[in-house]
């Protein structure tokens, strides 16, 4: 079989051997907060900064 190749034999009987309990909880992990980060340039500098960076792409 190559790579990619679909076998609808391999996706019938699938032994998944876990309980509910081994499962990750989505909320478990949830944060509640801000984040605040400065970078010390101006809107001004990083639009420039960004003109330049396209500049160079084209």
């Amino acid at each position: 079989m190559g790579f990619g190749s679909y076998d609808e034999s391999e996706q019938r009987d699938v032994d998944a051997d876990f309980d509910d309990e081994d499962a990750v909880k989505s909320g478990e992990n949830s944060h509640k907060g801000t984040i605040e980060f400065e970078n010390g340039a101006s809107s001004e500098e990083l639009l420039d900064r960004l003109q330049d960076i396209k500049a160079d792409d084209e």
